[in-house]
């Protein structure tokens, strides 16, 4: 049991399991303005559980997959699976429970998160083979992520509304965006072992202003998402914050200079998301 334990925390910390902040602050959001307000409790506990068992679910998946890539790529060779740490089959067997305890969480929530669970899973898990055969993976990324606003007002509706929609595509294209800053550090060997990737097809300069027009194209989704659901003054200034926030993540990084990019990716993501809910949950605090 103790080796159990102890693998179940490498695999956590493997696939960094509190990056699910990424995506949850969008789901939440997504919930918040499909209950007008505040779900009950259980729909947003059952939330929680599918969505950080989805990101479990995938990212153990992904490094599963990607075992003998990364074992090829200096940045990544000292991930668990290249490194001994953790066996293929045990990462298997957690990515396996992970997308059981998603099905599980959607049959709590209702009858139509439980019949689309399979379809959420077949995007999650066919991520990790996209940078095989298509320079757009990153889209593949962004829409396994902007799938949660949809799933969450599912949860707590029980339907589909489009107008959720137009927030799917906004974190599509912003999780695509910095995925593509992302990869620009596996240039070299993205373009010696035949993935692809925007970096490896357009080059690093090209690639940063593809983000910058994904970014673009994201930030007037917002405005329109906003025009949907009638936001008011911090509605508003939530996608003006999120304007900023992007700004400088643009900002901090070049195609000549990736040093912050990690920084980048994963600080100023999770403040960008966590921002927006804050802004979106108070304006609708307000008006009611």
């Amino acid at each position: 049991m103790p080796g159990i334990f102890s693998k179940t925390r490498t695999t956590l910390e493997m696939i960094k399991w509190e990056h699910s902040i990424f995506a949850l602050p969008f789901a939440l959001t997504a919930a918040l303005l499909a209950a007008h307000g505040l779900p009950t409790l259980r729909t947003l506990v059952w939330i929680l559980v599918a969505m950080v068992a989805a990101r479990s679910c995938a990212m153990a998946f992904n490094r599963w997959a990607d075992a003998e890539l990364d074992a090829a790529n200096p940045r990544t060779r000292s991930r668990a699976i290249p490194a001994g740490l953790l066996s293929r089959q045990f990462v298997l067997g957690f990515t396996c429970i992970a997308a059981l305890v998603l099905i599980a969480a959607a049959a709590e929530l209702n009858r139509l998160t439980l019949y689309l669970s399979p379809l959420a899973l077949l995007v999650l898990l066919g991520y990790s083979y996209m940078k095989r055969f298509t320079r757009w993976s990153h889209l593949v990324l962004g829409l396994a992520l902007g799938l949660a606003p949809a799933a969450a007002w599912i949860a707590v509706r029980g339907s589909l509304d489009p107008r959720i929609l137009v927030l799917t595509a906004a974190v599509t294209l912003w999780v695509g965006g910095f995925d593509v800053l992302y990869a620009c550090q596996d240039y070299e060997h993205d373009c010696a072992s035949g993935l692809r990737s925007l970096p490896q097809s357009l080059g690093i300069p090209a690639a940063f202003w593809a983000a910058r027009l994904m970014h673009a194209a994201m930030l007037g989704l917002l405005i329109w998402f906003g025009s949907l659901f009638h936001f008011a003054l911090l509605g508003w200034l939530g996608v003006a914050a999120v304007a900023a926030l992007l700004a400088y993540e643009h900002s901090i990084v070049s195609p000549r200079d990736l040093r912050r990019l990690n920084a980048a990716f994963f600080t100023m993501n999770g403040v960008i998301a966590m921002v927006f809910l804050g802004f979106v949950a108070a304006d609708l605090w307000l008006r009611r």
